[in-house]
């Protein structure tokens, strides 16, 4: 569904996307996560048409975004962060107003508003006017807009930002409703949002493109760097010292628990599993031993991994 290769987005002195390719199966829904600046809404802006590359390529089913740029408007539905509505207008009026700009017929607008009304859960707000609607029923409204002409592609640039937990999980549900119907691209920096509704994770920053890969993906890549997490009943400078001792361990801290148990947070070296060993010295000390496991790190977590040389790097 998206084709994008050697993608480059130069501003006058400033390069906001540099020389980014992917591609996007149909029926997926795609992550595209990045701090402000990471260049998420120029991505996007591009691939709409809203914007032209400075080099490189993209295309939408096959249609090249410039060159094409008619033929792949129509598959796209597009809502931006901040949602252009007509304040003024009432919701079904302005959902029948968008879906005749693009393109139905009267009778196929009307269908189609009745349809997206119902998804979006918006069948019981069509006489209240835009302007007075919360914003979560405002970020249902850009999404039934997005839907109104059965596009092949959504995209949504920040769809739950300034929402609250609610509204949040009512627009997540919805976006996920949408998979395999269509091809979603959904750009945020809200981490664990994306690992909820994405099968797919495209991490940008500074324009450029550092890890693409499923979460669970992701998540085995970075296994090597996770830690373990064991509570012994042991004396902390006996732990201290035997930790020290093993090859296996690159950084080990020690911590009180309750009563005689102590908190042990070891950092395993090129990516060995630290459990059996631990389980073996616990035996062979005859130390109680009540917790044992490996932390299983976050998309938060792998992100910050991801991302942190280029942060060095920067600082130097």
């Amino acid at each position: 569904m998206i084709e994008v290769s050697n993608l480059t987005k130069r501003y006058a002195g400033r390069t906001a996307v540099a020389d980014l390719s992917f591609s996007v199966a149909r029926g997926e829904i795609v992550g595209l996560l990045g701090p402000n600046g990471a260049g998420k809404s120029t991505t996007m802006r591009i691939l709409a048409g809203f914007l032209p590359a400075t080099s490189g390529t993209a295309r939408v089913a096959g249609y090249d975004v410039f060159y094409q740029s008619g033929e792949a408007r129509r598959r796209i539905g597009y809502m931006p962060e901040n949602n252009p509505l007509y304040p003024e207008m009432r919701v079904r009026e302005y959902l029948k107003f968008r879906a005749r700009i693009k393109g139905l017929g009267w009778g196929q607008s009307r269908r189609r508003v009745d349809t997206v009304m119902e998804q979006c859960g918006l069948t019981h707000m069509g006489r209240r006017i835009i302007g007075q609607l919360s914003k979560g029923y405002r970020q249902r409204v850009g999404l039934a807009d997005a839907l109104v002409h059965e596009p092949e592609l959504i995209i949504l640039d920040e769809p739950t930002i300034g929402l609250d937990p609610h509204q949040i999980r009512s627009v997540r549900q919805l976006i996920k409703s949408l998979a395999g119907r269509h091809t979603v691209l959904i750009s945020t920096h809200i981490l664990p949002e994306a690992e909820m509704m994405c099968g797919r994770m495209l991490i940008l920053y500074d324009g450029k493109m550092l890890a693409a890969d499923t979460p669970d993906n992701l998540q085995r890549l970075m296994a090597g760097n996770a830690r373990i997490i064991a509570e012994i009943a042991a004396p902390a400078e006996a732990l201290r010292q035997c930790w020290a001792q093993m090859p296996e361990i690159e950084h080990a801290e020690v911590s009180a628990a309750e009563g005689e148990f102590h908190r042990c947070i070891l950092t395993p070296r090129d990516g060995t599993d630290l459990r059996p060993v631990i389980f073996t010295v616990a035996l062979q000390n005859g130390w109680v031993l009540r917790e044992l496991t490996r932390n299983r790190q976050s998309l938060e977590d792998i992100y910050v991994q991801v991302t942190r040389p280029n942060e060095d790097e920067e600082g130097e």
